[in-house]
């Protein structure tokens, strides 16, 4: 996981930017998780790798700007993939109580957002897209209800 998700960010990067520095232009996509921004029980590891490539991006983009190379965090929710499959049975059963009645991404939908984030003027960059389904309860609403079980309403 460290590997794909870390070193596999990083050597991509790596290897693109000189390119893109020669020609004076480029977009990096980086393809991080909502997983990047809220931490659940049970997927430290995970959490840690996405973490890490939304702190990366975000000191490349700025390291990247005076190139002319915009960079581009996706943050994808819930996503029709063979993820899920790789997680104790303990974890399954978690993942299955979150998302119940929720209808997954496609990969054509992570695609269109980052067709919507190259798209853009060169004037424009979207820095960061968080794309989740529909039905998908997610950050903003995790971190309002353990601030209200703190704090109370």
């Amino acid at each position: 996981m460290i590997h794909a998700n870390v070193f596999g960010v990083l050597y991509c990067a790596h290897a693109a930017l000189p390119l893109m520095r020669e020609q004076g232009s480029g977009h990096i996509v980086n393809v991080s998780s909502v997983a990047g921004r809220f931490a659940r029980l049970g997927s430290g590891v995970y959490n840690l790798t996405k973490f890490g490539v939304g702190a990366f991006s975000e000191s490349l983009r700025q390291e990247a700007v005076p190139l002319g190379v915009r960079v581009t965090l996706i943050e994808p929710g819930a996503v029709a993939t063979e993820l899920a499959g790789h997680n104790r049975p303990e974890v399954l059963g978690q993942m299955a109580k979150r998302f119940q009645g929720v209808t997954p991404l496609s990969a054509e939908d992570i695609a269109t957002a980052i067709l919507y984030a190259i798209g853009q003027p060169p004037n424009v960059s979207v820095n960061e897209l968080l794309i989740r389904p529909s039905g998908q309860v997610g950050l903003a609403a995790s971190r309002r209800a353990d601030s209200h079980r703190r704090h109370g309403p």
